[in-house]
């Protein structure tokens, strides 16, 4: 298969209507989001779902994200809307948060993982709504990378892993947030699957009390859930966003975690390892690793999730042999930080020191 890109918005005229077609033909395309690229199809169309995850190589039992571009759509997807979702809706759509309800007949469960509940959301992206509206169909969209690799934020990501496998590549540029919509499950009592840029405090503000997964809270201190965990959203069960070389997530005070990090540095290097550093400020390693990745003050969350995922990517092209990050003091699950440090985690395996 050849697969075509698109620039945009130089290429408007003919991006939208071959995306359109392709996605009406049971094809996939590429799309950029404010949180990551997706790797989009017909959400009402087994087949269709069926071939997003042979191009990603995802595993079947990983619930698909449904993306439109009305608010109003959400009610032809699910058996009802709670209040609460209707609250969320009208502070945060277009946004990055996915909704999960019971979903109705028309939602395949090759869409849901075999779930009987269905991940909605509203991208706040013109790129995305634009595409949507133009096939007229809900588009079920994971990340538009191979399952188990990081993050797209940028179309030459997406090209890396995924041409010659989907139909279109619409390149918008590089995304503004860099990683993943946060998921609150709303199907019972409400509760946080995956932690992204709207948070625990931001979601309480305006629905009251939300409770954090338990397998969340695990992956938070480093233990990823067992074979036969049957996950609610994407993101729960499997390794996720890891680079090829293994890498070692460090926690502590800035002091704490740069002793840490240049002892294992020392120790990989007498062992005759090439090993990268994700830190903070490239003078604290300069010498000390091979390949050092300096994102800047951990105060700057969102500089930070926006590099991520770029750099666990050039961690590969740089062939290391051993990563060591620094988890930027990321903890607290009330904050944007607590998203970031989840994908760092899952990228490390869960191996926290």
């Amino acid at each position: 298969m050849k697969t075509v890109m698109y620039k945009l918005p130089q290429d408007a005229d003919k991006a939208y209507p071959a995306a359109a077609k392709a996605l009406k033909n049971g094809g996939l395309v590429a799309f950029p989001t404010e949180t990551v690229y997706g790797l989009g199809g017909n959400a009402l169309d087994p087949a269709a779902s069926k071939k997003i995850y042979a191009a990603k190589g995802r595993p079947s039992d990983n619930p698909l994200i449904v993306h439109i571009a009305e608010k109003e759509s959400l009610y032809k997807l699910v058996m009802e809307v709670p209040e609460k979702a209707k609250k969320l809706m009208d502070r945060f759509w277009p946004g990055p948060l996915t909704i999960i309800l019971k979903k109705n007949d028309t939602v395949p469960l090759e869409t849901t993982g075999g779930l009987d509940t269905v991940a909605v959301r509203m991208p706040d992206h013109e790129v995305a709504l634009e595409m949507i509206r133009a096939c007229g169909l809900p588009i079920a969209a994971p990340s538009a990378n191979t399952s188990g690799r990081p993050s797209p934020t940028k179309a030459a990501h997406v090209a890396e892993d995924l041409a010659g496998k989907i139909d279109i590549i619409l390149d918008g540029g590089d995304v503004g947030i860099g990683v993943e919509s946060t998921i609150i499950d709303l199907s019972g009592e409400p509760c946080i699957l995956r932690p992204g840029y709207i948070t625990k405090d931001d979601l309480e503000a305006v629905i009251g009390p939300v409770a954090i997964d338990p397998a969340l809270e695990n992956i938070q201190s480093g233990r990823l859930p067992a074979g036969d965990f049957k996950p609610k959203a994407p993101g729960m069960k499997y390794r996720h966003y890891a680079p090829k070389a293994p890498l070692t997530l460090v926690t502590g005070s800035r002091q704490e975690a740069k002793k840490t990090l240049l002892k294992l540095l020392a120790k990989a290097k007498a062992e005759g390892k090439r090993c990268a550093v994700i830190c903070e400020f490239y003078k604290d390693f300069e010498g000390k690793a091979d390949v050092i990745y300096a994102l800047g003050s951990r105060d700057d969350t969102l500089s930070i999730s926006r590099q991520i995922y770029d750099v666990l990517r050039d961690t590969d092209r740089q062939n290391v042999d051993a990563i060591f990050a620094d988890d930027f003091g990321l903890d607290s699950d009330g904050h944007f930080g607590y998203a970031v440090q989840n994908r760092l985690m899952k990228a490390a395996g869960g191996k926290l020191l």
